[in-house]
């Protein structure tokens, strides 16, 4: 367990964690109305986890039913690149800004709890 404890401590202690916790980093960006382009973003991220595994065994269905096994090899390849594409628009549509400022509210409640329970496990 110390091991794990020092472990804790140093990450604590980067840059990048440090300052989401000094600056009490919030979701307090989000209670704003997002923009057209954001909902665009959040809708083609949404559209790309249909598009994917979903999709790809339709097509493993598919392929059994008509005893075409080519539907699957192809197809499915295809469209689960084509839902990483969907996700990769929908991210930059999205922007950095948000992902940036979730990622510092998730550091800094992850690393409060890392650091309770380092402080109860001695």
């Amino acid at each position: 367990m110390p091991m794990l404890k020092d472990m804790v401590v140093r990450l604590a202690a980067q840059d990048f964690v440090r300052s989401a916790m000094e600056e009490r980093a919030d979701l307090s960006a989000f209670r704003g109305r997002p923009s057209p382009r954001v909902l665009a973003g959040v809708f083609a991220i949404a559209a790309s986890y249909l598009i994917g595994w979903p999709a790809v065994a339709v097509m493993g269905v598919v392929a059994l039913k008509l005893d075409n096994p080519w539907i699957a090899a192809i197809g499915g390849p295809t469209t689960y690149g084509l839902s990483h594409l969907v996700f990769l628009l929908g991210m930059y549509l999205c922007g950095a800004k948000y992902s940036m400022i979730f990622l510092r509210w998730l550091t800094r409640v992850g690393m409060e709890r890392l650091l309770a329970w380092a402080d109860r496990s001695g």
